[in-house]
């Protein structure tokens, strides 16, 4: 389960955050980690796919 995140912890998340990486760097990981989750997404359906006609191939 995850745990109710409100304003307060968003916004130290978001300090933290800032801290850590920079403004100018923020978007550039938000970017990336966008692009990682989905390469990640893409990945899940492409092996479904295989596996949906592994499936049809065998008798």
């Amino acid at each position: 389960m995850l745990p109710n995140v409100g304003y307060g912890e968003l916004l130290i998340i978001l300090v933290v955050a800032l801290l850590l990486f920079g403004a100018n760097r923020i978007p550039e990981v938000a970017r990336s980690l966008g692009r990682s989750i989905n390469a990640f997404k893409s990945g899940l359906k492409e092996g479904l796919e295989d596996e949906k006609k592994d499936d049809v191939k065998k008798p």
